[in-house]
């Protein structure tokens, strides 16, 4: 940014404002509201704009506009999905290891991740087979190992597609998983 001599500053880490006096390659020194002479870099300094300005540009706003703008109804942001009463909703798969297993104690993080991706791979077969359209597998967040591993396992199937979950159902810990059928 650009100073110059006679421009009103702030500085950014103190509560320090003052005008700019002289200017000396990368050092301003300014004058304080309190009259010392102080000098700093330009990066520590920001400039203030004239109030007087925004006070004028207040005043040329069309108020009337603004009221018909206001009466007009706006369209709604969202769009509510109605369901099919007879729609089957998608099954879901957790993963979490305490899912799966009654007792995890003494597994590797490796024999868990294993078991978590077999369980996956065994659900996606299954809904293949039995021409389920989508499912849903819930990896939660943790350190994003486990849904690496969904991500790779997934990317190996040629009809498969798959995105993040709906966020206010799941949050960011499930993924959704279209399976695009063969025509026969």
């Amino acid at each position: 940014m650009m100073f110059s001599v006679g421009d009103k500053v702030s500085v950014l880490d103190d509560d320090i404002n003052g005008v700019v006096v002289s200017i000396n390659n990368k050092e301003i020194s300014i004058e304080t509201n309190d009259g010392f002479l102080m000098t700093f870099f330009v990066n520590e300094l920001i400039k203030i704009n004239d109030t007087s300005i925004l006070s004028k540009n207040i005043g040329s706003f069309n108020s009337s506009k603004i009221k018909i703008e206001k009466e007009e109804p706006k369209p709604r942001s969202f769009v509510k999905v109605k369901k099919n009463k007879n729609e089957i909703p998608a099954p879901e798969f957790d993963l979490h290891i305490e899912k799966l297993v009654p007792n995890f104690r003494g597994m590797s993080n490796y024999d868990i991740l294993t078991l978590q991706t077999d369980t996956a791979k065994r659900h996606l077969e299954f809904a293949i087979r039995n021409r389920i359209p989508k499912i849903v597998f819930i990896h939660g967040v943790g350190e994003g190992v486990l849904k690496a591993e969904l991500d790779f396992l997934l990317g190996r199937y040629d009809q498969v597609f798959f995105q993040e979950a709906n966020y206010q159902k799941y949050g960011l810990g499930a993924t959704e998983v279209f399976i695009k059928q063969n025509v026969k």
